[in-house]
């Protein structure tokens, strides 16, 4: 195999919890991870020499700054892989959203060049791999309903999550995740969504349970900062979302739907807001590799 083409999916946060901050500078957290249809677009091909990453978005680090290209210099250099790799990359998730794009890109070539080499890599082994790069790499790899714990490493296969229609929203802004984690407050007046009464929703399988359950708790931080995250949220909610909730860190909005013309429609309101820079209309994604 010469070539191969990979499909790096994105993810949204249905539920986001933050335990505490830990000795080493991270937070512990419990979140519910899912991923969605929205995906960059990965061609890798075997070449004569090196490591050569291009992409469709000319801002984008095309060296060791870019995730991608560090998973490919991981794997050439532990399983001294002779000759190199082009990767071209395809960006269609916001970046700096909040829905793993950087990570999905990552996992995407791990994935791709274990199969294009015959490493004969399991996809667990992958995953620890995947670790040393981001805390979001192994879910990436592993996609579908997950609880994810520790610093997100810590992953528990959940029952697949309801299908339906999803909207995808980013606001004009772009948010620091740095700045995010260093500005949450965390003490006994906190509130704390309800991870455990989510994940029984999702077994349940009642999506206007699911959608009630949603929180976020790193939305007292972004949303107080950027107010049009707020509005974006009341624009889906007004026109039928089931609930509305920021993805991580932010600032991407998503919103669960019932009917995909409702998600349609909503979608078009907001493309005429001036509220925002990219708007998705997809789906729930549950298969997995």
């Amino acid at each position: 195999m010469d070539e191969i083409a990979v499909k790096a999916l994105a993810k949204i946060n249905l539920g986001l919890d933050v335990l505490r901050r830990r000795e080493d500078g991270y937070h512990e957290v419990k979140m519910v991870m899912q991923t969605i249809h929205l995906c960059d677009s990965l061609t890798i091909r075997k070449a004569d020499k090196g490591i050569h990453l291009t992409s469709n978005l000319s801002f984008l680090p095309a060296n060791e700054n870019n995730l991608a290209y560090r998973a490919a210099q991981l794997l050439m250099e532990e399983f001294h892989i002779e000759g190199g790799v082009e990767i071209h990359l395809e960006k269609r998730i916001p970046v700096a959203a909040g829905m793993a794009g950087g990570s999905t890109d990552a996992a995407g070539v791990l994935y791709g060049m274990n199969e294009m080499f015959s490493l004969g890599l399991k996809r667990t082994e992958l995953m620890t791999r995947g670790v040393t790069l981001g805390a979001d790499v192994p879910y990436c790899l592993m996609r579908g309903t997950a609880l994810a714990e520790g610093i997100g490493e810590k992953l528990t296969s959940l029952p697949p999550m309801v299908k339906c229609p999803v909207l995808i929203a980013k606001p004009q802004v772009s948010v620091s995740t740095k700045y995010v984690y260093e500005h949450l407050q965390l003490n006994e007046d906190t509130r704390h969504p309800d991870i455990e009464g989510l994940i029984r929703a999702i077994k349940g399988k009642e999506l206007n349970d699911i959608a009630s359950r949603m929180g976020n708790l790193l939305e007292t931080v972004t949303v107080e900062r950027y107010p049009e995250i707020a509005a974006i949220k009341d624009i889906m909610r007004e026109q039928g979302a089931l609930n509305a909730m920021m993805s991580g860190s932010g600032p991407t909005v998503f919103g669960l739907f019932q009917d995909r013309k409702d998600a349609k429609r909503a979608a078009s309101v907001l493309r005429s807001s001036g509220l925002t820079r990219q708007v998705f209309v997809t789906g729930i994604y549950n298969n997995r590799r």
